[in-house]
């Protein structure tokens, strides 16, 4: 009792949790946007690019890069008390999309990474989720020295659907991958409206 009042204690929230996946082509910057939102020490499965599968992973464009997701990427971000995204990053190259199926299971939506300089590594991605019904956005990754493009001109590259969001972002910066996730969540939750039957 405080001053003849019972304290009244917040009883707390059970947040909702949402799974947001995250596809595209190979070194587009799938890692390295989960890594920079998570507020979890993100779960990584990298290895180390070698000779035997030089034949096999198409680095043209990535010369740089060493390593690869080989199963996921995983990390977490609270959007509110009551909201949490599990952010699960999928594997770029064509011998890991086996794994895609189990990692699209329950997905509320998805992002579409994309670097303009190689967009048609993200077509595989944009049929992956049109064919299976999953809501998704591009998010297009802008590359240091990277040509900028306007939405329009990717969504028409891209032949995406009218309804299909296309933010431009900076996948090392959390606040604009948050507005990423945010806007993937938006049109999620607008799809699933459209898909209700009316009330009669």
């Amino acid at each position: 009792m405080i001053f003849g009042r019972s304290e009244r204690r917040k009883t707390p929230v059970e947040p909702v949790t949402l799974k947001i996946l995250v596809a595209g082509g190979f070194g587009v910057g799938k890692t390295t946007l989960v890594g920079a939102v998570s507020e979890i020490r993100p779960l990584r499965t990298e290895e180390v690019l070698t000779e035997a599968g030089r034949p096999v992973d198409d680095i043209a464009g990535v010369e740089r890069k060493s390593t690869t997701t080989v199963a996921m990427d995983f990390g977490r971000i609270t959007l509110r008390d009551d909201l949490v995204l599990y952010v699960f990053g999928t594997p770029g190259q064509d011998r890991f999309w086996f794994l895609w199926d189990e990692l699209a299971t329950g997905a509320l939506g998805a992002v579409v990474l994309a670097d303009t300089r190689r967009l048609e590594d993200c077509f595989a991605a944009v049929d992956y989720f049109e064919r299976r019904s999953i809501p998704f956005i591009v998010g297009v990754n802008c590359f240091d020295g990277a040509a900028r493009h306007p939405a329009d001109a990717v969504r028409q590259a891209l032949d995406l659907d009218p309804d299909v969001p296309v933010v431009l972002c900076d996948a090392r910066d959390k606040e604009s991958v948050k507005d990423v996730l945010i806007a993937v969540v938006g049109h999620a939750a607008e799809a699933a409206e459209h898909r209700q039957p009316a009330a009669t």
